[in-house]
């Protein structure tokens, strides 16, 4: 039985990255630094990864998506491209979120805390037993703990390889993850009216 193949990418933070994984080799990755723009970007460097590991979406086995905390956008873009393409090659998607995918491969226990907007982070602790949920804080109010590890694996071959670890269990669909509400206000017009 041939190896499984994994996409992952993620664009929950300034970037837009992907990693083409056939069991524990890497096939191709591409790591672009971008403020903005992702959604435009997100399925031309998928193409590209493809394409450099010789591969068509028909050959994927399993999708690994970024689902946060960080950028709300680019959450909701990485997260919906997953979930279209799960639904139309028939495979799983499986959200990875961003603490979860820098510990990989960390020894435990450890502790991820990633930068986010201003003065706060995102952290989470990792031991051998238990995973717990992403939480946010200001830089200088963490809790007692394990110091700061750093991640050894780029973003996207992490969530690749975490997806292919999680295939064979039930996920639900990736579902992004928000720690705050967002900056936009709801509209003060009233909907229009749909007619029958």
């Amino acid at each position: 039985m041939p190896d499984p193949i994994a996409l992952g990418f993620d664009t929950s933070a300034a970037h837009c990255a992907a990693a083409l994984l056939c069991g524990d080799q890497v096939l191709a990755s591409r790591h672009e630094d971008m403020a903005k723009g992702q959604a435009e970007r997100l399925f031309p460097l998928l193409e590209e990864v493809l394409a450099a590991g010789g591969l068509g979406w028909q050959n994927i086995s399993v999708i690994g998506v970024g689902i946060g905390p960080g950028n709300f956008t680019g959450i909701r873009i990485a997260v919906a491209a997953a979930r279209g393409l799960a639904l139309s090659l028939g495979i799983p998607a499986i959200g990875i979120s961003a603490t979860e995918a820098a510990a990989f491969g960390l020894p435990r226990p450890c502790r991820i805390v990633l930068p986010l907007r201003k003065d706060q982070v995102v952290w989470q602790d990792f031991d051998a037993d238990a995973i717990g949920v992403p939480l946010q804080a200001t830089a200088d109010d963490l809790p007692a703990g394990p110091h700061a590890s750093t991640p050894t694996t780029p973003t996207a071959e992490a969530i690749a390889r975490l997806a292919l670890q999680h295939r064979d269990r039930l996920h639900p669909r990736p579902a992004p993850i928000y720690l705050r509400p967002a900056d936009a206000a709801p509209s003060r017009d009233p909907a229009p009216l749909i007619l029958p």
